[in-house]
């Protein structure tokens, strides 16, 4: 790839279970000039250690820029690119939608074709979770828009490596 072709990154970054962590790294992103296009921010197994996955735009360039200033944060105990090939991203769409009893089957359909589930119900609305990759998400987005959508709640993209030892120990790397 052209070093100067701008693209989707997926990066995840382990580090110390402590306050201002998320503050330290979000601004590094920040004062470097990315704009951070989803962040998640998650416990992990071990209880010292969460994980935040950062989408953002850059180059090839601009994404080794990134992996080396967050690296050198004293917070900071693993960090990865996650290539699409070799990962699996995830997000969640919480979605209150006006729905009376004459509209409400034909969601469902829709919600059972992508296989989301209907969370809550009343009389006059409903709410529906939906979790999967970020396209299979917009794509009900698309489809649920002829609808009166109320509300919408969309998580950020998290995601994993499928391969083992996936993660830059940065502890290792200098």
């Amino acid at each position: 790839m052209d070093n100067k072709t701008i693209r989707k990154e997926v990066i995840s970054i382990l580090v110390d279970n402590q306050s201002n962590v998320l503050t330290r790294v979000s601004s590094l992103f920040g004062r470097r000039g990315f704009n951070i296009d989803s962040l998640t921010v998650s416990a992990t197994n071990d209880p010292n250690l969460s994980r935040i996955t950062i989408v953002f735009q850059g180059t090839e360039q601009a994404l080794h820029q990134i992996l080396t200033q967050t690296a050198k944060l004293e917070v900071v105990k693993k960090i990865s690119p996650l290539d699409k090939r070799n990962s699996i991203y995830r997000e969640l769409l919480l979605i209150k939608l006006r729905a009376d009893k004459t509209e409400r089957s034909a969601i469902r359909e829709i919600v059972e074709i992508y296989r989301g589930k209907i969370d809550d119900l009343s009389r006059t609305s409903m709410i529906v979770e939906l979790t999967g990759n970020s396209e299979k998400i917009d794509g009900f987005m698309d489809i649920i828009s002829c609808y009166d959508i109320l509300e919408v709640c969309r998580t950020g993209i998290t995601g994993i490596s499928r391969v083992d030892e996936a993660l830059i120990d940065t502890k290792d790397a200098d």
